[in-house]
């Protein structure tokens, strides 16, 4: 049996324990998230001790397969962190993508994202300029799409070629960001992706076309709140406790 919480952060839902030894938990992931026979979820974090930081992760998307980061993710694991006693206020904690730093405000949370990159900027598919950018896992970005008409099967195609995922995003008059992302492991579009936010922010800030801090709305249609200090992407925005249960193995 497995004492487990649900966490939803804007519109990414994760199935989140903690315990003592790593393990592969593919199948458990791919059990956890399925949505009609399991608890329903993007993914599964599992938290685990470390000698160095508060604790690191083990995270699965809901098909089983491993990611180095996910920034919903983050700040999920964040809160369950410092609500369960693993971990202050202010925490640190490893990833496969490198150490995150987080703080955790009431139902606010903020995570110090890994430092990003630009893989290619040249990158031109379905008559629109891409760019692939790392903030701890690839993503695609393109401000040429139709905002409204999200083609899921372009979306796919583009996966699959760039094993990355794939981002619309539209830079309004004031300075925010809408943006829609089709998730690796997933394999659809979710409500929300940090990392995938983070991404077309990050491209938004090269081109200036955005101030060093501005908000970003992802398909749930939530608040993000991204900057840019020093180099490093800051991501914050509210996460909800959705509900904990026992899980029979």
């Amino acid at each position: 049996m497995l004492q487990i919480a649900k966490y939803c952060a804007s519109g990414n839902d994760f199935v989140l324990f903690h315990t003592l030894n790593g393990a592969d938990r593919s199948g458990l992931a791919r059990a956890l998230c399925d949505r009609q026979n399991g608890i329903g979820a993007d993914g599964l974090i599992v938290l685990l001790p470390h000698e160095e930081h508060d604790f690191e992760w083990e995270f699965y998307n809901a098909d089983g397969s491993t990611a180095s980061m996910c920034g919903n993710g983050s700040r999920a694991c964040a809160h369950y962190a410092y609500r369960f006693g693993l971990a202050g206020a202010h925490m640190e904690f490893l990833t496969g993508a490198g150490v995150i730093k987080a703080s955790v405000e009431g139902d606010m949370v903020q995570s110090d994202l890994t430092p990003p990159y630009v893989i290619n900027d040249e990158i031109v598919e379905h008559e629109m300029r891409w760019w692939l950018i790392d903030t701890g896992v690839p993503h695609l970005v393109t401000f040429d799409a139709d905002m409204e008409n999200f083609d899921i099967e372009m979306a796919r195609t583009l996966r699959r070629k760039y094993n990355a995922n794939v981002n619309i995003a539209h830079v309004q008059s004031n300075g925010a960001i809408n943006v829609r992302t089709y998730e690796r492991g997933v394999e659809n579009e979710t409500l929300a992706c940090g990392t995938g936010m983070a991404a077309c922010f990050y491209r938004a800030s090269i081109e200036n076309l955005v101030a060093d801090n501005a908000r970003v709305y992802p398909k749930s249609g939530e608040t993000l709140y991204l900057g840019l200090d020093e180099g490093t992407i800051t991501f914050k925005g509210k996460v909800k406790g959705v509900f904990e249960t026992i899980w029979r193995e």
